[in-house]
C-alpha cells in the first residue's frame, strides 16, 4: 500500500508520503527541495558517494508511524542540510521548518 497526502508544518507545504513493505515501512515527509525520512535512508550514500549533488536530506531512525516521523528528531543529515542548520538531535518538525524557509526563499529569487 502507498499512501501519499498534503501535510502543514509551520504553515509550510509538504507531501507526506507511506510506503508499506513486508516488515517495514518507507516514511518521507518532502517539498521541493528536500526531505525528512525514515531510518531506510542511507545518509552515508548520500553525504559520501552523492555529495557532488547537493541533496538536502535528513533522517529519523526509530520511527514506525508517519507520527512517529513527524515527533521524531533528526539522527544524521546531509551536508547541503547542515548549511540550512539542519542538524544531528534537532527535532524533524524544526528541520521541516528550515525545509519549508528555505523552499519559500528559493520561489523569491
Amino acid at each position: 500500500m502507498v499512501s501519499v497526502e498534503p501535510i502543514w508544518v509551520e504553515n509550510y507545504p509538504f507531501t507526506a508520503t507511506h510506503v508499506a513493505l513486508p516488515k517495514t515501512n518507507l516514511l518521507v515527509v518532502s517539498n521541493h527541495i528536500g526531505y525528512v525520512m525514515c531510518g531506510a535512508l542511507d545518509i552515508s550514500l548520500l553525504r559520501e558517494q552523492l555529495a557532488h549533488r547537493g541533496i538536502i536530506a535528513a533522517r529519523a531512525t526509530g520511527v514506525k508511524t508517519m507520527a512517529e516521523l513527524l515527533e521524531g528528531t533528526v539522527e544524521s543529515c546531509t551536508q547541503t542540510a547542515e548549511s540550512l542548520g539542519i542538524q544531528a538531535g534537532m527535532p524533524i518538525q524544526a528541520a521541516l521548518e528550515l525545509l519549508g524557509q528555505e523552499e519559500m526563499r528559493q520561489k523569491e529569487d
